[in-house]
């Protein structure tokens, strides 16, 4: 049998309503408590557990992120574990699982899971989506695919998914690409491997990272705000392929003169940015005072990456590399 651990960090998993809180869902179940509430699970490996956090997922923190990381990383180094489950709140679950992917360079599976309804409700979907993390943890197909998302009975690369809707079971989806396996009548199948894994092999994080959504007519006043606040980075989430009002120019010249890396992304759901428009604002204008493009990453994701970037390097011509190639 494969030798598993769990990790709990809370989130809706843990949840139940709480008739002293007007009967809204709160933290309140630890590892030991959801495990015996799932019946069967130790049939499919060996296991133990750990309760790493209580928490919420806004309440996730990137220190707390790296925190994790580096014990994930300690369990399958030291420990000997044949692969890691991650309990975590699906708010921020596609974060955590990134920043993990982007410093982990092994090959035993490293699989994040949450649950979108509270034990209080009915259907709640804790435990099956715990399974069928832990089947596929255990799983020799697993290797070498990087940190996974386990949700609703599909696989994910946690470089791709992202959290679509507020409520619905089938939230989790990687838009672009798909999912690239699913779990069936007990049994772990994959569809195709996500071969584009990344490793930055940074020791700490910068988390002093702004995020800025384009509309129609914003000018510059958030991103001066930002570099006069000693921002250390900036992520775009521009419009389209990748371009922003010509009144938020100037404020990505005051950042770029300054020597603080910008990123940019779109708003849109999927596909990747490029510089193939060449007005006033446009991609192309941006990316020759040194805008760095961001492929097809949302905004969060590119955010979490321009952390772990600005903990390995303070070059831009290194995290233009991170961003656009891949690599450094």
């Amino acid at each position: 049998m494969k030798r598993i651990i769990i990790i709990f960090t809370g989130g809706t998993i843990s949840m139940k309503t709480d008739e002293e809180n007007n009967s809204a869902a709160v933290p309140s179940m630890n590892g030991e408590d959801i495990l015996k509430l799932t019946p069967g699970i130790e049939t499919i490996a060996t296991i133990d557990l750990f309760n790493f956090a209580m928490l919420p997922g806004p309440h996730i923190t990137p220190e707390k992120m790296l925190q994790l990381s580096n014990f994930i990383q300690h369990k399958i180094s030291f420990e000997g574990y044949d692969g890691v489950v991650v309990t975590h709140g699906t708010d921020s679950l596609e974060e955590t699982s990134y920043l993990v992917d982007l410093l982990y360079n092994g090959e035993k599976p490293i699989i994040f899971v949450g649950s979108m309804r509270n034990s209080s409700q009915l259907g709640w979907d804790g435990p099956s989506n715990l399974i069928d993390a832990v089947r596929t943890a255990a799983s020799d197909d697993s290797k070498n695919r990087g940190v996974m998302v386990v949700m609703n009975g599909e696989i994910h690369s946690a470089s791709q998914v992202t959290k679509t809707n507020t409520h619905t079971l089938d939230t989790f989806k990687s838009l672009d690409f798909g999912p690239i396996g699913s779990i069936d009548n007990n049994k772990v199948y994959f569809h195709f491997s996500y071969t584009k894994r990344e490793y930055i092999g940074a020791k700490k994080i910068n988390s002093n990272i702004d995020l800025i959504k384009c509309g129609c007519g914003m000018d510059d006043r958030l991103l001066k705000f930002c570099v006069d606040s000693k921002t250390s980075g900036i992520i775009i989430e521009g419009m389209g392929r990748g371009n922003i009002p010509p009144t938020m120019v100037p404020g990505i010249e005051y950042a770029i003169n300054q020597s603080i890396p910008v990123i940019l992304v779109s708003r849109c759901l999927m596909g990747k940015v490029l510089d193939d428009y060449g007005y006033e604002g446009a991609g192309r204008e941006l990316t020759d005072k040194g805008v760095i493009l961001g492929d097809n990453l949302p905004g969060q994701k590119a955010r979490v990456k321009l952390m772990v970037a600005l903990g390995f390097t303070s070059s831009l011509r290194e995290i233009k590399k991170i961003f656009e190639e891949g690599h450094y």
